[in-house]
């Protein structure tokens, strides 16, 4: 299998209101359109996407299955080539409606970073200094 990440997608309790966060908040491309069932959101990458949650149970064939939307022990990350970059994002997501829920400060790992939550409680990451970027947006690893 290719170490390729495709696609990620955020079950969510409101499409539209998720929709209008990412793509008129954060001014994320998108060709949804009302009454899309899903939106997709083209990143450097990945495939970022929003999905009704209750639609993500009924793909499953375990009928246990209960989604929750918000943080599920994992965080999602947006890394910036700048240090005052951080600020920056995490002052627009706040002005999109995100909730500050770490305010950027300097990490034990010599960067700098801080989160926001989105519309769900899901966790962003945004991030400076622990890897470069490429002139195509994607980071360099070691």
């Amino acid at each position: 299998m290719e170490p390729r990440l495709s696609l990620v997608t955020l079950g969510v309790t409101d499409l539209d209101r998720s929709v209008a966060f990412y793509r008129d908040g954060l001014g994320w491309p998108t060709s949804h359109k009302p009454g899309d069932g899903v939106a997709f959101f083209k990143t450097k990458g990945t495939v970022f996407s929003l999905y009704p949650i209750e639609g993500l149970a009924d793909e499953l064939p375990d009928t246990d299955f209960k989604p929750v939307a918000g943080p599920c022990g994992i965080t999602l990350a947006h890394n910036v080539r700048e240090k005052q970059e951080v600020d920056a994002a995490l002052k627009l997501a706040e002005a999109a409606g995100a909730v500050i829920r770490k305010p950027a400060a300097d990490t034990f790992w010599g960067g700098y970073s801080g989160y926001f939550a989105d519309p769900d409680g899901y966790l962003w990451e945004i991030a400076w200094g622990a890897f470069p970027i490429d002139d195509d947006g994607h980071l360099v690893l070691p």
